[in-house]
């Protein structure tokens, strides 16, 4: 079965251990494997219906059980039909016929016993139905002698009657009973019709020329309907083999997801481990890199007799310090992403953080000439948010727009509501702009536009993502628009949820004078 087939394979070259590498070579290998399972299936379903080796095994093994557990039907009929006879015309002839058809049966039942005990299979089921069929075949021959049998003491149309009505059961029942086996009532009564044909041009009496006539007539039309009863079974076996054959993939593709979200945990978890310890191992050598370039630069234990040792500690505090932002960036957007990032909420002006920030982006401001000007709202009341978070994303967008504004530039900050009752901050600048297939690449990790490529002051590009994903965090949203020569508009919103709003002052009211109780 092609469930076995893939519990097999799937089994095949799985790791134990929880810090496996995560490129697994034997993954090529099982997937050919489970691929040629399931295509060998599907060019099973794609032969012809009910001509195909499968389904010819499947209908030989159905006739096989009907003739097993239907073994009682034809001998009831033939001992029917014979006490019949031997009533109605006292033709002891007729006993011999009796043992004739049951021995004749007896050798079709050996043969479907025997069938049984063997492995049916697409190399010998044609074998078998030659077999069955000729078991039909010796079948119609005892038929035919029936059909043959004259009657001295009979007069009239009664005994041609009565051999017509036994014939026409006969017919019936082993229609019903070889349904299964293709051609099988042709063999078995296509005798009957030939020795009925010959004694009706030999004898050509009104009645046996009817009878004829009757016996072919029914045997065309239970062709014809067995063939239809066949073709519709076919068509059963068909939708059961495809509806296993499409359990049977989806097990393989739950398998295959399994599979894959185990090797996404075991690659989380080593992003984890690797992490949790390599931000130690790496900070504490930054610190002192930083510390120590730093005092060389500013000379305080003494001046550096060679200026370019001057500059090259200058070098070294730069590259440190992009190296720790660096750091903390992936160590910020691992912690979003691992749902390890808690939030400190707190009630925060989000106007007052905006103004904070510009304050700390002046400096790199003045130094390129870019003008940072503010539109804000005012009497806007506070936010309940993570200040530190907010802080982080406002600075990330207000970087991002100093550093890729030309000299001359200017930024525009602004605050103010939404038209859903949230707040917003938008920063705005006239630079160069993103074209706009570039703006999913920038939302990703570590994404960089073709203009913060050819930028002398290139970043990390997880400066967006961590802002979309704090934004997240607080139920907000992050939108970038942007166009190319025209500038880039970043905004920040705040959900209306999260607006604080006043309630207003309680006025006094006179008290009340106490009632007096009167107990008259």
């Amino acid at each position: 079965m092609l469930s076995a087939t893939v519990a097999t394979v799937m089994s095949t070259g799985v790791s134990t251990s929880t810090d496996k590498i995560i490129v697994d070579k034997s993954r090529s290998h099982r997937n050919k494997a489970v691929s040629r399972a399931v295509r060998a299936t599907r060019e099973r379903l794609q032969t012809a219906t009910g001509n195909s080796p499968g389904f010819d095994r499947e209908m030989m093994q159905l006739h096989i059980s009907a003739t097993v557990q239907g073994a009682l039907a034809i001998p009831v009929v033939v001992v029917l039909i014979a006490a019949g006879g031997i009533y109605l015309t006292q033709e002891i002839g007729l006993l011999a016929w009796a043992v004739l058809a049951l021995s004749v049966h007896a050798i079709g039942m050996l043969v479907a016993r025997r069938a049984r005990r063997h492995d049916i299979t697409g190399e010998n089921v044609r074998r078998w139905q030659r077999r069955f069929l000729l078991a039909q075949v010796l079948m119609g021959l005892a038929w035919a002698t029936f059909a043959l049998q004259t009657c001295g003491r009979c007069s009239g149309v009664a005994f041609d009657f009565y051999k017509g009505s036994s014939l026409l059961v006969a017919l019936a029942v082993t229609a019903m009973s070889t349904l299964m086996l293709r051609h099988a009532i042709l063999c078995a009564f296509m005798p009957t019709v030939i020795a009925l044909s010959a004694s009706s041009l030999l004898r050509p009496d009104p009645s046996t020329v009817g009878m004829t006539a009757i016996v072919a007539a029914a045997l065309a039309f239970l062709v014809f309907m067995t063939h239809r009863l066949r073709h519709t079974s076919a068509q059963l076996l068909s939708s059961q083999s495809e509806k296993d054959d499409l359990i049977a993939e989806l097990e393989v593709a739950k398998s295959m997801s399994d599979e894959a979200r185990r090797r996404a945990e075991e690659a989380n978890l080593a992003k984890s481990r690797f992490l949790a310890s390599m931000s130690h191992e790496l900070r504490t050598p930054l610190n002192a890199i930083l510390g120590f370039s730093e005092v060389m630069s500013t000379e305080v234990l003494g001046p550096l007799n060679n200026p370019v040792y001057k500059e090259y500690t200058s070098d070294i505090h730069r590259s440190g310090q992009h190296l720790l932002n660096l750091i903390n960036e992936i160590l910020d957007l691992s912690r979003i992403e691992a749902g390890k990032y808690d939030l400190a909420e707190d009630s925060v002006a989000l106007v007052d953080i905006a103004e904070d920030c510009i304050g700390m982006v002046q400096l790199r401001a003045r130094a390129k000439n870019i003008t940072i000007s503010e539109q804000v709202e005012s009497g806007m009341p506070a936010v309940w948010a993570d200040e530190k978070a907010l802080r982080q994303v406002i600075l990330n967008l207000l970087s991002n727009a100093v550093k890729f504004t030309p000299q001359g530039g200017e930024v525009v900050v602004k605050a103010g509501w939404t038209a859903g009752g949230g707040q917003y901050v938008s920063i705005r600048d006239n630079g160069p702009g993103i074209p706009e297939d570039e703006i999913p690449v920038v939302l990703s990790a570590f994404g960089q536009g073709s203009i913060a490529i050819k930028s002398a002051e290139q970043g990390t590009g997880l400066g967006l993502p961590i802002v979309q994903a704090i934004l997240a965090k607080h139920n907000g949203e992050f939108i970038l628009k942007s166009r190319l020569r025209e500038g880039t508009e970043a905004i920040a919103i705040l959900p209306a949820k999260r607006v604080l709003q006043s309630l207003p002052a309680v006025s006094e009211t006179q008290p009340v004078t106490p009632r007096r109780k009167s107990f008259a």
